[in-house]
């Protein structure tokens, strides 16, 4: 697909975008707010963990709802300090896709990083705000990943489903994962698939399943070794 191209969407429940390519939701048809806090920040124990220079990384830009989450709950802990948020994205949405997608939740976010991320037709690779710095990687994950320089201190796995988006979960790329994860670091998905479980285990990550979001039976959670 042509990253200079839109990527095709359709609409469902109003607000909540699907991707035409993968045939599959940017978030929850519930709740995607409600989702990224129970998946993404209380499956890798945060608030509780954050501290000045947290690092988060995330498989999956999408509508940008759990980088805007995260910043929430980093400044509802009033944490002193930077959020870091590093988030690899082949296809991103434009701008007014971005608006429409976060619908009702808008008014919950924080609305300096929104205006940030919407000032112009197409996202901006970087932005720097007062307490958070956003990197937004373009491009296969499978290559950027390994080639990236940082280290995070968890990981938002949030391709979308294995079935329709096999290479976002090849054993290499969760090892990529594994090897830009501080030792002691954390990982959660919303998949409990079993070929994304054994690929994190061998990664070198301990893997639990728990309790997922919504109307998923369960969701998937590391611990790196």
């Amino acid at each position: 697909m042509d990253k200079s191209q839109p990527h095709p969407l359709e609409w469902r429940k109003g607000d909540v975008p699907v991707s035409l390519q993968f045939d599959d939701p940017f978030f929850s048809l519930d709740n995607g707010l409600a989702e990224t806090a129970h998946v993404f920040l209380r499956g890798n124990d945060l608030p509780e963990q954050f501290c000045d220079g947290f690092h988060i990384a995330e498989l999956g830009f999408g509508t940008g709802l759990n980088f805007l989450a995260s910043l929430a709950a980093f400044r509802a802990a009033e944490i002193k300090g930077v959020l870091h948020f590093t988030s690899f994205e082949a296809f991103p949405l434009q701008s007014a896709d971005l608006i429409r997608a976060w619908g009702a939740h808008h008014a919950a976010l924080p609305a300096d990083a929104c205006t940030a991320l919407t000032q112009a037709p197409d996202l901006p690779q970087q932005i720097i705000g007062p307490d958070y710095v956003l990197q937004l990687i373009l491009g296969d994950a499978r290559v950027t990943v390994p080639q990236w320089d940082g280290v995070a201190d968890a990981w938002f796995l949030d391709g979308f489903s294995p079935a329709k988006n096999p290479e976002l979960w090849e054993d290499h790329l969760m090892k990529a994962v594994a090897d830009h994860t501080k030792k002691g670091g954390s990982c959660a998905t919303y998949t409990a698939a079993g070929a994304v479980r054994r690929a994190l285990e061998t990664a070198g990550f301990t893997v639990t399943r728990v309790q997922g979001f919504g109307r998923k039976r369960h969701m998937t959670k590391g611990c790196k070794r």
